[in-house]
């Protein structure tokens, strides 16, 4: 594998960050926002960064080796499916703080960045319930991971909190790269009726707009950024991560030298997940609708309505 990198002269000795993919940075959604916030880190702290891709469990074992051997002082594997990974690593590498985005649990030199993103989701399933003519949603996902499935869950209880008639059908890809997956899984359950989407699926889910700028008639609500320039006219919202924003706080209190490896965990309070709305497409949403959608987002930041349990698996635990 080859690191791609990028130096910064200016910036202080020791301090470099690496950043692992399980996919293309091209996706224009989960690991196109790892490598923006990978670029702001550059851009913002002067700090030389560096990134590789890593897709099977072998791949990513490496990488996280290769940049702990290097001497790197921070590195953000990007996905739930490195956490067992980073900390077989890390044992080995004491100096190196390695941070599991949608990780599982704090332990020793390795700390998780949780996304909450089905609370955003939960706002797009209402919008999707509110607005839906046949009563039958899609999800496109690309492995059924934990934090997937939560996202899921969290789009059809927002559906079905505005509309109880609203059935929901969902297709695994077993993959996050095979766009035309994307795109066939995504006219199978147009054909079965479904004419508002919802995705968690990276690169393949270009397939999934694709099958929508096709069908008339039919939606989608982007996934982990906002992916309304995919398809102008198809997009009603999406539901977004701002992994700049999180990926930047983590690297200050590294540069700063006092971070603490511990659970950061991301909701709609935050600020680092929200609901945006298509400005193109804003105007067919009812305004009452509207307003069931801002009513359930304050809810959900004070804590008074959860859009989805999360299981043991997804707690973020510390030892």
């Amino acid at each position: 594998m080859s690191l791609v990198a990028c130096s910064a002269p200016a910036a202080p000795a020791g301090i470099r960050v690496g950043l692992i993919t399980p996919g293309s940075i091209a996706d224009a959604a989960w690991n196109s926002g790892a490598y923006q916030g990978l670029k702001q880190i550059h851009d913002s702290l002067g700090l030389p960064i560096s990134q590789v891709e890593a897709r099977t469990p072998g791949e990513q074992d490496e990488a996280l080796r290769t940049y702990a051997a290097q001497g790197y002082d921070l590195v953000f594997a990007h996905g739930f499916e490195f956490q067992d990974a980073a900390e077989r690593v890390s044992a080995q590498y004491p100096r190196t703080i390695f941070i599991v985005t949608s990780g599982s649990r704090a332990k020793g030199n390795v700390a998780p960045l949780i996304f909450r993103l089905e609370e955003a989701s939960y706002l797009a399933g209402m919008v999707a319930g509110g607005m839906t003519r046949s009563n039958v949603l899609g999800f496109v996902g690309g492995i059924e991971l934990p934090p997937i499935e939560a996202a899921y869950q969290g789009w059809v209880n927002g559906a079905t909190a505005v509309n109880p008639k609203v059935r929901s059908r969902k297709i695994y890809l077993n993959s996050f790269d095979d766009a035309a997956a994307g795109r066939e899984a995504a006219l199978a359950l147009i054909r079965v009726g479904a004419d508002m989407f919802h995705h968690n699926a990276d690169a393949a889910a270009l397939g999934v707009f694709q099958a929508a700028k096709e069908s008339p008639g039919v939606y989608v609500f982007g996934a982990n950024a906002d992916q309304s320039k995919l398809a102008p006219s198809r997009v009603l919202g999406s539901a977004v991560i701002d992994l700049p924003r999180a990926f930047l706080l983590v690297a200050r209190e590294v540069k700063a030298g006092n971070f603490i490896p511990k659970v950061e965990a991301f909701g709609l309070a935050s600020g680092v997940l929200r609901y945006v709305a298509n400005p193109a497409l804003d105007s067919m949403v009812p305004a009452a609708l509207k307003s069931r959608v801002r009513a359930a987002a304050d809810s959900i930041a004070s804590g008074t309505l959860l859009a989805a349990p999360r299981p043991p698996s997804m707690q973020a635990m510390r030892p």
